[in-house]
């Protein structure tokens, strides 16, 4: 009993190693997932930065906020971290489906029925492209957030601590589950690259928005309040805000703490300050007019892995026969 549960331990581990080294054989492939969420960063840099502070800008008035050099670090610095969390959000579920190439480029070419053939459990097979991917996109995120800390340190606003670094990574593996369990699901259906390659296109345009990456879901006309109520069922949604809480934690109290110390702020006004980073330019979503924090966030985050898992399990049969084994074995009873 035991040799088999470690011979089948050892069959899961040599299937997921065979998944890696064919993803990273593939120089252009591993270049290309990488290349992703950097261009956005690039392009949130050149274009995008100087808008959303502008935008802080402009609202700074209302609390008696002069443009010092000091308070700008801290706005750079939550701006930064903002936009930075909303980037590694959508480079979760991008670089996630990205990594599926390897396994609908498997069905495409028939190499699952050579695993078909022999006695490897379905179950075995399935569960090595889920770790293979949930190891490829913790990877990839995991350099750009090096990057993203660079960028910090370069720009000055390097401001985290290191609870803060150990909860972005563990939020990033907690988000990285459910993404792996969503997009293995939606890919398992795909049996081409070029349809593959149309998905990611799709996804790679549309997420973004669709889980306030790029824009603040506080920052919409009231009458278009319904989007976010919307969004908030999409997966990745909180995942977003998620890591927005992480990153911003740290800034947001030391420009609280800048504004009391140093600026002698009244702290209604600071409190109305904080208020309006958390809700417009925050963390906090908006749900049918109630505010949902961190903890219910995680929670949904939580539904969001069970109800996949169990889409994957119920369907477990149909996965398979995409996959070409439910096929083979229907051969081999004739």
């Amino acid at each position: 009993m035991a040799e088999n549960k470690t011979r089948t331990a050892d069959i899961f581990f040599q299937l997921t190693r065979r998944h890696l080294l064919v993803f990273f054989k593939n120089k252009v492939r591993v270049m290309y997932t990488l290349l992703v969420p950097v261009i956005i960063f690039v392009v949130y840099i050149f274009f995008l930065r100087g808008l959303e502070i502008e935008m802080v800008k402009d609202f700074l008035p209302e609390y008696g906020l002069d443009e010092t050099p000091e308070l700008m670090r801290y706005i750079g610095a939550l701006v930064d971290s903002w936009m930075l969390s909303g980037i590694t959000a959508i480079s979760v579920i991008t670089v996630s489906l990205q990594t599926n190439n390897v396994f609908v480029q498997d069905k495409e070419n028939g190499v699952n029925r050579d695993f078909a053939s022999s006695p490897i459990h379905r179950n075995i097979l399935i569960g090595s492209y889920f770790l293979f991917n949930f190891i490829v996109t913790v990877i990839i995120c995991g350099i750009f957030l090096i990057v993203c800390g660079i960028y910090l340190a370069c720009m000055g606003e390097f401001m985290l601590t290191f609870a803060n670094v150990m909860t972005i990574f563990a939020v990033l593996l907690y988000t990285t589950i459910a993404a792996t369990l969503m997009t293995v699901f939606i890919s398992s259906f795909v049996k081409k690259e070029a349809t593959m390659a149309s998905i990611v296109a799709i996804f790679s345009t549309a997420i973004g928005f669709l889980i306030g990456a790029y824009m603040p879901f506080g920052m919409l006309p009231e009458k278009m309040q319904w989007v976010e109520n919307l969004c908030v069922f999409i997966p990745g949604t909180h995942g977003c805000a998620l890591l927005r809480y992480a990153f911003m934690d740290t800034p947001l109290r030391d420009l609280q703490a800048y504004a009391l110390n140093v600026l002698h702020l009244d702290p209604a006004k600071i409190s109305e300050l904080v208020a309006r980073f958390s809700s417009d330019f925050g963390y906090n979503l908006n749900f049918f007019g109630v505010s949902v924090g961190p903890q219910w966030q995680a929670l949904a985050n939580a539904v969001f892995i069970i109800v996949f898992l169990a889409l994957n399990i119920g369907l477990g049969k149909q996965i398979a026969e995409v996959l070409g084994i439910g096929k083979k074995k229907k051969k081999h009873s004739r």
